[in-house]
């Protein structure tokens, strides 16, 4: 077994590309106008065997009988133990100002040992908000995006069958109640709040309706008056503001996935001076077991004795490699990849170069 610990660090000089515009309507969330989230409990039927087992599940069990009762059949007390019938739970999310009678799309997912929804109907089910009240109906076939294939002794599944969705699979019926266009103020939430984001918003707001509109409160927050907008509606006012573009100011961030061995970077990113040592440690363990046998018409038995060789060996490097300040980060995973260093020794590098106090950067580690 080989394995790596200490890699070096080379470096390109490059310049720094600037930030592009950025539309309102991409930056900030307007106040109020929001989704809210619809949840369901359910049953899906129709499934070719991969249900839920009764025993198992007892409230699939409770949840058909409610159903086939209120459809007229009495199966109480009945020894009615189908494998096609899976209990869900339903998920969805109502957008803003959504109408009665319009659709969305839903998830549905087993909650049972159910095996796959693959084929499965989900029979009506009521789709409640937070306030216990119910705002859609769902019904429909469920497309599921995994297989499921067994036999006697063996059992493959390839991505997630027990979960699906139904497009268009909820129909509204009842609205939200929210009259935007009663409001005379209004507030822009920035969902990557900064100080200087939320300062430009507020000077190309003011700089397109030509006088004082919005006001920039703290740095995820900028009031606007839709009073001195002077649109029509409140909604005329929105849709031009959304539209007007924004550079907004980048925060300093390293965010690597050590499971993925994943970096990403942004050019804000600085190094200062430091200097960042190689070597490399070669671990090698071999393992060669050898067979003893007993003396011909000798008594005894063949016993395998384990062998095990182990090598340690440190090559020398360069020594230190200096890298100068106000070296931007890109640079130094340019030369990172141009001497093929591998993704998980540049995270390592870069947790070291932070703890030196070097890397000027919020480090994100997933």
């Amino acid at each position: 077994m080989i394995r790596p610990l200490i890699c070096i660090i080379a470096l390109f000089v490059g310049g720094v590309a600037a930030a592009s515009p950025v539309r309102i309507k991409d930056l900030v969330d307007f106040d109020g106008v929001r989704g809210n989230d619809l949840v369901g409990y359910g049953l899906v039927v129709g499934l070719d065997g991969t249900g839920d087992g009764l025993r198992n599940a007892p409230f699939t069990e409770d949840i058909m009988t409610n159903i086939l009762e209120r459809l007229g059949v009495n199966v109480t007390g009945e020894q009615f133990r189908p494998k096609n019938v899976a209990a869900v739970i339903v998920t969805g999310t109502l957008p803003p100002f959504a109408r009665s009678g319009s659709q969305i799309d839903i998830t549905v997912s087993a909650i049972g040992d159910a095996k796959s929804l693959l084929g499965g109907t989900l029979v009506m089910t009521p789709m409640n908000a937070a306030d216990g009240e119910i705002y859609a109906v769902a019904q429909g076939t469920i497309i599921a995006g995994g297989a499921v294939a067994e036999g006697d002794g063996a059992r493959v599944t390839q991505g997630v069958p027990t979960s699906g969705t139904i497009p268009s699979g909820a129909r509204i019926e009842r609205e939200i109640e929210f009259e935007l266009s009663n409001l005379t103020d209004m507030r822009l939430a920035l969902r990557n709040p900064d100080f200087t984001t939320a300062a430009r918003i507020e000077d190309a707001i003011n700089a397109v309706f030509s006088r004082p509109v919005a006001t920039m409160l703290d740095s995820g927050t900028v009031a606007l008056d839709v009073r001195q907008t002077r649109a029509r509606s409140v909604a005329h006012a929105l849709g031009r503001i959304e539209n007007i573009a924004v550079e907004p100011e980048r925060r300093a961030r390293v965010v690597v996935d050590q499971r993925s061995g994943t970096i990403v970077m942004g050019d804000e990113v600085r190094i200062s001076r430091v200097a960042v040592s190689q070597g490399n440690l070669t671990l090698r363990v071999q393992e060669q077991p050898l067979a003893v046998q007993p003396n011909p018409f000798a008594e005894g038995e063949t016993v395998v004795v384990p062998r095990t060789t182990v090598d340690l060996q440190e090559e020398d490097g360069p020594g230190l490699a200096e890298v100068p300040g106000g070296t931007s980060l890109s640079e130094v995973i340019a030369g990172l990849n141009a001497l093929g260093v591998a993704p998980r020794d540049m995270i390592d590098i870069l947790k070291s170069i932070k703890a030196a106090g070097a890397l000027h950067a919020e480090f994100v580690v997933r």
